[in-house]
């Protein structure tokens, strides 16, 4: 057993390549193998979002606070509230983060393949974030 005191994992935040606007990342646990969970809080300020992503195992989210959105590959935009459980299956192309003027808060969880967890790819355009909201 490993116990991980609160604050001995310090914020970070993430790089420009992998997300638009100010995206904090506050790790919460990465297993050793053969275990292969991920798991992290993460704080976006208002507009900021993820590139496009996917997960070779899927991902799991949970919001913590705010407002949100996120979109799967033709799909549409969806808003997402405190309390809301997200399931992206394993290679489904998507993107997540905050309300253009609203903040939010997510817990992420998700599995390595290969010691992989996520391969990022291009950013979201402002068209793309922009486009009506579905609750």
């Amino acid at each position: 057993m490993e116990v991980h005191p609160c604050g001995t994992a310090a914020s970070r935040r993430m790089p420009d390549d992998w997300v638009t606007g100010t995206v904090w990342l506050d790790p919460i646990i990465e297993t050793p193998e053969p275990a292969r969970i991920r798991a992290s809080r993460v704080r976006f300020e208002p507009a900021a979002r993820t590139a496009w992503h996917t997960h070779p195992l899927g991902q799991t989210l949970v919001i913590l606070s705010g407002l949100g959105r996120i979109q799967t590959v033709g799909g549409p935009v969806r808003e997402l509230r405190p309390g809301d459980v997200v399931w992206i299956s394993p290679g489904e192309k998507h993107w997540h983060g905050a309300a253009p003027d609203t903040a939010m808060e997510h817990l992420t969880m998700q599995e390595a393949l290969g010691g992989s967890h996520v391969d990022w790819m291009e950013h979201v355009t402002d068209a793309e974030y922009t486009a009506s909201a579905k609750t």
